[in-house]
């Protein structure tokens, strides 16, 4: 494995699959994580960039008292009405493509040699990610897991669960465009940071 090579890697898998767990495990062993969801949540923060293009397109009452989008309310609004979500992500999307560069750069700038891109809906952005990186690396698990976990985390209910992994990609549709797979299913922190040990060498990590 040449170590001067730089790696970008799209990593991705559905809510409650142990994909932040696995991105900071890649962290630790060196990686520059460029968080796509947590790009996206800061510019739809309070003073985030998307802020008023948000209250120009769906409205003020989509602004909290705290001047961050009501998230609550814009998830019931795309859940009944598809073209929100279309309108949502036409403001977001530009954003997120714009610090999304800043940071891969700093990176860059800064030394390192694996750039990994967490990025929630990959798959469900089509080629626009795909084009981006070199390897997709899939964390998966059954919807079963999923539940579990995400109803031990947020405390939601399994209905909003349910509502949520259905507006995800499937999991087949996940494995059928990774590169690479890890299954996070029974494991232990220990048995899961082995098996990201042995992904990480192949990407000189």
């Amino acid at each position: 494995m040449n170590s001067k090579r730089i790696w970008r890697i799209g990593l991705t898998g559905g809510i409650g699959s142990g994909k932040s767990t696995v991105a900071g495990m890649l962290a630790g062993r060196g990686a520059a994580v460029i968080d796509a969801d947590a790009i996206s949540r800061s510019v739809t923060a309070t003073g985030g960039r998307a802020i008023e293009a948000i209250a120009t397109t769906f409205g003020s009452h989509m602004i909290g008292g705290d001047g961050a989008m009501n998230r609550q309310a814009m998830r019931e609004r795309i859940f009944q009405d598809p073209e929100a979500k279309r309108q949502l992500e036409a403001i977001i999307h530009p954003l997120v493509s714009q610090i999304t560069a800043e940071q891969a750069q700093h990176a860059l700038d800064t030394g390192h040699r694996c750039l990994v891109f967490d990025v929630p809906l990959l798959v469900e952005s089509g080629e626009r990610w795909r084009r981006q990186v070199d390897r997709v690396l899939v964390v998966d698990c059954d919807a079963e897991t999923q539940r579990q976990r995400v109803m031990a985390r947020n405390g939601l209910p399994a209905e909003e669960i349910d509502r949520i992994i259905a507006l995800q990609a499937s999991r087949a549709q996940r494995l059928t465009c990774a590169d690479a797979v890890i299954v996070n299913q029974s494991l232990t922190l220990a048995q899961l940071e082995a098996l990201v040990m042995q992904v990480a060498a192949d990407f000189g990590l």
